[in-house]
């Protein structure tokens, strides 16, 4: 097994967000998480990231517990966060210059560029990119880290619909080649259907996980994902549970 969170609890001063939460991701699974605005899917990725301290729990990678941030984990939030000032390959390869193995990561982003849809774009600056570029930069940044674990916080949040699909359909075909451990916030329905293993949801804060769905498909498609409407109707009706409650 991957990562595992065992009993995991956290709270803005006296609001309890997330209560002895447990789960699992085996390795190269990707999981998304969904759930209502409030209910502490962000705060999940801030703690393992080791953006904000946990109260309590446990954290453990391939069985051994973490109690620090550590180079498992590579994080993207929605925001691009590219410096302007900066080119695209200097911005990629921040992690490298903060490490000082700039050059080698340089030489390995320039092989990357292509594959990720950026080739010839090493010497631009972000506001020569549109928004789905400049996101392909920042996922390239987060690959670059060497983490076995990414932890995606609704990186295509931002795009337009068109753009956020097309971005969806990069990262499917993206995955395979990446053989990488990836946990999805979103709060797109068809995102978390089209691109999961399996979708965690999240209830009420401090409610824990709601259900768990397995998405069986393998050989998932833009048609097989609209004929989904059974599913994204329960997904729906989990989601919002809370309102009749």
């Amino acid at each position: 097994m991957r990562l595992q969170v065992e009993k995991l609890n956290f709270s803005y001063g006296t609001n309890r967000i997330l209560k002895d939460l447990s789960f699992q991701i085996k390795d190269g699974e990707f999981v998304s998480i969904l759930g209502p605005s409030g209910c502490g899917k962000s705060t999940l990725l801030n703690v393992l990231a080791g953006i904000l301290k946990p109260d309590g729990g446990k954290l453990l990678i391939d069985g051994r517990a973490v109690q620090e941030p550590c180079g498992t984990f590579a994080y993207m939030p929605q925001e691009d966060l590219l410096f302007p000032w900066r080119t695209i390959l200097d911005n990629v390869c921040l992690y490298g210059e903060i490490h000082h193995c700039k050059e080698a990561m340089r030489a390995e982003a320039l092989q990357k560029l292509e594959q990720f849809g950026l080739a010839g774009c090493e010497d631009k600056y972000p506001d020569e990119l549109s928004g789905g570029m400049r996101q392909r930069a920042a996922f390239l940044r987060t690959t670059l880290c060497e983490a076995g674990i990414y932890l995606l916080d609704e990186p295509f949040g931002a795009l337009d619909v068109i753009t956020r699909g097309d971005m969806q359909d990069w990262l499917q075909s993206l995955c395979s080649d990446l053989k990488k451990t990836i946990l999805l916030v979103t709060h797109d329905t068809d995102e978390a259907i089209y691109l999961s293993d399996r979708i965690l949801i999240l209830g009420e804060p401090g409610e824990g996980i709601r259900k768990e769905i397995q998405i069986q498909e393998k050989d998932r498609t833009r048609e097989w994902l609209y004929a989904q409407g059974e599913l994204r109707a329960e997904i729906h009706r989990i989601i919002k549970e809370k309102e009749t409650r």
